[in-house]
């Protein structure tokens, strides 16, 4: 056996294998260890970036909702000031027809007194113009006299 070369050989394999084991084992746990901290560190960096991801979908979800509310507020003050303007419009608008209303009737019942006067006055002026001429007619000199005088004697009473 020991002066078979297959047995040196052999031998010499077994402590070759044994004398790279040791380093070869230390190397390749090492570039495992390596290799599984690198892995964990991406892993701990990827579930940093999700945390990160779900707080910026969160936020922009609550900043969604807020933009939609006060979009939802806008609408409402926007429909409730609409509303306001046309109460506010037709309240004016009502207001005035009244007062052009109003205003016409007033000028409708200047124009009717207006005329009542002025048909007042023309009959005035008709009667005294046939009281006139009926006196001139039926009156004579001594009678047209007197009647003169008794209107200046009452004159006098009726300025006072």
């Amino acid at each position: 056996m020991f002066s078979d070369p297959t047995f040196w050989v052999a031998l010499a394999f077994v402590c070759f294998i044994a004398l790279v084991f040791k380093p070869l084992s230390k190397f390749s746990s090492s570039a495992l260890d390596t290799r599984a901290d690198k892995i964990k560190e991406e892993l701990d960096e990827a579930e940093r970036l999700r945390n990160e991801a779900q707080d910026l979908l969160a936020q922009y979800q609550r900043k969604q909702r807020d933009a939609s509310k006060e979009a939802e507020e806008i609408i409402q003050h926007a429909k409730d000031e609409a509303e306001r303007i046309d109460k506010e419009g037709r309240s004016r608008l009502s207001a005035a027809l009244q007062r052009r209303e109003k205003l016409a009737i007033d000028r409708i019942k200047l124009a009717e007194q207006q005329a009542v006067e002025k048909v007042r006055n023309e009959a005035i002026s008709v009667a005294i113009t046939a009281a006139e001429s009926v006196l001139a007619q039926n009156l004579d000199k001594a009678k047209s006299d007197a009647l003169i005088d008794d209107s200046i004697a009452e004159l006098s009473d009726k300025l006072h």
